[in-house]
């Protein structure tokens, strides 16, 4: 499937194919802000589409990446399992889950949990998890 703009409760979302191009370049993070200028204002990554150094954050290139969506006022949300690279460092632990407390970056396991995020941000009576 190609990347497609998608509405998840109510908001548009791009979500990215799982097979197309891996993240590995500001360039190429760069290149999917540009794709979702056509309506987008979710960009919903596969997690299996960031390179390794993503989730090293000695790198830096995973703040780069955030850095360059927050800066396009547009949300990036890594979707996929990435519990092998949680369990191989407490400073990304603690980046995913003080993100996920945020509004601007979130990590979640599928379209579905991001949906129920979407929704619980909609309604102010609710705070996501």
């Amino acid at each position: 499937m190609p990347d497609e703009l998608r509405h998840l409760a109510g908001v548009p979302v791009l979500v990215c194919d799982p097979a197309g191009p891996p993240v590995a370049t500001e360039q190429d993070a760069l290149d999917l802000i540009g794709a979702a200028f056509l309506g987008a204002e979710v960009v919903a990554v596969p997690a299996n589409r960031l390179v390794e150094h993503f989730f090293s954050l000695g790198s830096r290139f995973a703040g780069e990446v955030m850095q360059k969506f927050v800066n396009y006022r547009l949300r990036l949300v890594v979707v996929g399992d990435i519990s092998r690279h949680l369990a191989a460092s407490a400073a990304l632990r603690a980046l995913v889950h003080e993100s996920n407390r945020a509004g601007h970056v979130w990590f979640v396991a599928d379209l579905d949990a991001l949906e129920v995020r979407l929704r619980a941000t909609a309604d102010p009576t609710t705070r996501p998890a």
